[in-house]
């Protein structure tokens, strides 16, 4: 098993709510996880698994009060928690008797592969019940031990990063990409056409980090706007798709107001191209958005959800990949260029002019760290992840 770094702050999410979701795309890990820690807690409390994919688990809820009434002593695990979405109210019912009997915290843990259902219906029965928390695939400093080059091409998904061949890894990756597209996203939008989301999902993956232009899109596809919209808002609700905003709170300034797309994980990013190995990907034209993509979700991932992430850019040319704003205001600009000797554009700088941001990073495959200029600093993926872990 791979240490994640979000099982300290499961751990502290569950001594102080009663409840926690953690979320994440289907086979990333939070079963394992959630597994982890409810077995390292088990000396405390006795533990209840409950996959709510298996009709005898399913059979068990049956009156889900009266059988979980019978575990408020536990913690209780519900996986895959959407399939059962009734259940909310019921654990809404059974927190608050707990808190009137003095048991305030860690009563159940609730897993989901989407933000959709999960989150309405927790956000109207469970408020100041809850807290979030998403898993994401493995990140560099997760995956001690991976080449970091193998990490980036095959993705974070556990399955694809420890298959034993490249072949086994796209292997992998292909079915995940069809069992998403035929199975798991009709869960959530039973009026779904498999193939056109198919083609959504590999059309935005040609276009990775591109600014969304849902118009453009439509009259590619031959669909309506609206239809290209709500695909894209599925694969974000999913987790397989991020929509990184635009910092837009400038005055003065002719900013770009769209969002930017990106395919999440590298991995799926590869296998949507059709790119089988390290050297397809030099050579590919998405090379660049791809090592672009591999850096901002370990960037992320390492910052946590206190921090918000935007990219800046203006109609004169301004522009920044990565505008990081940290809980107590400050903001960093982030510079990715996959190089081992970057060079800043005119672009960068004027960006920086407009934010002034309190630090300014260059992130590149190499792995030494130096100063481009005065307030400028070259450093590697690790370097800005320890940066970030640190504060």
């Amino acid at each position: 098993m791979f240490s994640r770094k979000l099982e300290a702050e499961l751990v502290k999410a569950l001594s102080r709510q009663p409840a926690v979701a953690l979320l994440g795309p289907r086979q990333v890990g939070k079963t394992t996880l959630a597994l982890a820690v409810g077995e390292a807690l088990r000396s405390k409390q006795p533990l209840l698994y409950l996959d709510l994919e298996s009709e005898a688990d399913r059979a068990k809820l049956a009156q889900p009060e009266l059988y979980l009434a019978d575990h408020t002593d536990e913690l209780v695990i519900l996986d895959e928690i959407h399939r059962a979405p009734g259940l909310f109210p019921v654990l809404r019912g059974l927190i608050d008797r707990g808190r009137r009997n003095g048991r305030r915290a860690c009563m159940y843990l609730l897993l989901g592969s989407a933000r959709m259902d999960l989150l309405s219906q927790a956000g109207e029965s469970l408020a100041g019940r809850i807290a979030y928390l998403e898993l994401a695939p493995l990140i560099l400093t997760e995956a001690t031990g991976a080449d970091p080059d193998l990490l980036w091409l095959r993705g974070g998904f556990p399955e694809s990063l420890l298959a034993a061949s490249a072949a086994d890894s796209m292997a992998w990756r292909r079915d995940f990409i069809r069992s998403y597209v035929e199975r798991e996203a009709l869960q959530f939008r039973l009026r779904l056409n498999p193939e056109l989301l198919r083609r959504v999902w590999t059309m935005l993956a040609h276009q990775q980090g591109g600014l969304l232009n849902g118009a453009a899109l439509s009259r590619s596809l031959g669909v309506d706007v609206k239809v290209v919209n709500g695909l894209i808002d599925l694969l974000e609700q999913l987790m397989l798709l991020r929509r990184l905003p635009p910092w837009h709170i400038h005055a003065g300034k002719r900013l770009v107001r769209s969002p930017k797309l990106y395919v999440r994980d590298s991995g799926i990013l590869h296998a949507l191209l059709g790119v089988a190995d390290k050297e397809n990907l030099l050579s590919h034209p998405v090379l660049g958005a791809s090592w672009e993509t591999w850096v901002m979700d370990n960037v992320l991932a390492a910052a946590g959800p206190h921090v918000q992430a935007h990219f800046y850019r203006t109609a004169a040319g301004a522009e920044v990949d990565l505008l990081l704003t940290l809980p107590d205001g400050q903001q960093w600009v982030v510079e990715i260029k996959r190089s081992l000797n970057p060079k800043l554009e005119r672009g960068f700088h004027n960006a920086c002019a407009d934010l002034q941001p309190r630090r300014r990073f260059v992130v590149y495959p190499g792995t030494d760290t130096w100063r481009l200029a005065d307030d400028v600093q070259v450093l590697p993926l690790q370097g800005l992840m320890a940066a970030l872990a640190a504060l």
